[in-house]
């Protein structure tokens, strides 16, 4: 399975997209058991694949294909002046480090980011167990990348380990740090985590070019975006 995708698929009823308010979205889901793992779950990666949870899917929605997967390339990736300047910042107040386990911390950190930045979002409330389905994993290896503010848990970066790659779950953190652009440096912190580790790819999830929120993940280059069946330079 490198080329081709596998031979159980399934797909998801229509619903409200989460994104775009005026499409409806469906999901391609792999059925196979022999996918659930590290090496063909990256081979996934590459077709556009992507997971929630325990469950690996991909955007197939009926009339349109606004979802790109994006990855960066991270053994050439160099940061712009702006984000020297955020990471020079951050330097002075944060340190950095890596958990292969969950810790109690997280989650009360993950409510407060939930509360105050995503009420209009589906996983408003916060909810233990939602939180556990849709970030954990039980067939993968997890990386947590941990930003820290002398003892204070600033930042959660929920990171999945491939041989030769990372893939950008979820990151949560607290609003009252905003001011230091969060979101961007731990997407640095996970390339610099890639390079690291050797890894050759940085996998950010979809891009949405006509979602705003969604127009970081092309900041960070040089980057590939999956368009048809083809990586393409951003």
């Amino acid at each position: 399975m490198t080329e081709h995708l596998p031979a159980r698929l399934g797909l998801s009823q229509q619903f409200d997209c989460s994104y775009l308010p005026d499409r409806q979205e469906q999901l391609l889901v792999i059925l196979d058991p022999s996918c659930y793992c590290p090496d063909k779950f990256e081979q996934l990666l590459a077709l556009g694949f992507r997971r929630s949870g325990d469950q690996i899917y991909r955007p197939h929605c009926p009339i349109c294909n606004a979802c790109n997967s994006v990855r960066v390339l991270a053994q050439q990736f160099t940061p712009s002046k702006s984000q020297k300047r955020k990471l020079n910042k951050a330097k002075k107040v944060f340190t950095v480090s890596y958990s292969e386990y969950e810790r109690a911390e997280y989650y009360p950190l993950y409510c407060k980011y939930i509360t105050q930045r995503h009420q209009d979002g589906s996983m408003f409330p916060p909810d233990q167990s939602q939180y556990e389905s849709f970030l954990f994993c039980q067939w993968l290896p997890v990386t947590f990348i941990e930003l820290r503010d002398d003892d204070k848990l600033v930042a959660v970066a929920v990171t999945d380990c491939m041989h030769n790659a990372i893939s950008a779950i979820y990151t949560f953190f607290d609003p009252d740090y905003e001011h230091y652009s969060i979101g961007s440096i731990m997407i640095m912190e996970q390339i610099q985590f890639a390079k690291q580790q050797a890894k050759q790819f940085v996998y950010l999830g979809y891009q949405i070019d006509e979602c705003n929120k969604m127009k970081y993940k092309t900041q960070f280059l040089p980057a590939q975006k999956h368009i048809g069946d083809e990586w393409l330079a951003i």
